[in-house]
């Protein structure tokens, strides 16, 4: 485990979040990499619990919040938010509909660091998502691709 994970367990003792919250946290961080799709897929299983629900939408708001060299928080929310949309509860992409502007406003988002625009992942991904909440036949489409997927 790097400092990075030795500070997040920390984080996330002191401010006791739930095995929910730990696992969005985890999926988000700020490490240079992808959130892992099984990581994504627990998280995905969990949206069916309603307590947990809660707890994961909670904290993916809270990250999509963030700014600055944190960007790498709002781009992975944005990605495991595209795949709870398409995989996870339904109940997620009605929550992400009504909060729509939170996606919409991440259009805009600016982060530079060494002169490099590390905000058009963002900027890119936060269309994307907004175009398929948009598109009730579309996004019912990807989740009957996404759930056959799962399932093999």
């Amino acid at each position: 485990m790097n400092v990075s994970g030795i500070r997040r367990n920390i984080k996330n003792i002191a401010h006791n979040y739930t095995d929910a919250q730990v696992k969005v946290r985890e999926a988000t961080s700020n490490d240079p990499w992808g959130p892992p799709s099984s990581l994504m897929s627990e998280i995905s299983d969990l949206t069916y619990n309603v307590v947990a629900f809660s707890e994961i939408m909670q904290m993916i708001w809270k990250r999509l919040n963030d700014h600055g060299k944190n960007y790498r928080h709002v781009y992975k929310a944005l990605v495991l938010l595209d795949y709870l949309v398409k995989t996870g509860n339904e109940k997620v992409a009605q929550q992400c509909k009504e909060n729509i502007f939170a996606i919409h406003t991440l259009r805009d988002f600016q982060y530079y660091e060494e002169g490099k625009d590390q905000g058009v992942h963002v900027r890119e991904k936060s269309k994307a998502l907004e175009a398929l909440l948009k598109d009730d036949e579309r996004l019912k489409n990807e989740r009957i691709k996404a759930l056959k997927a799962r399932e093999r």
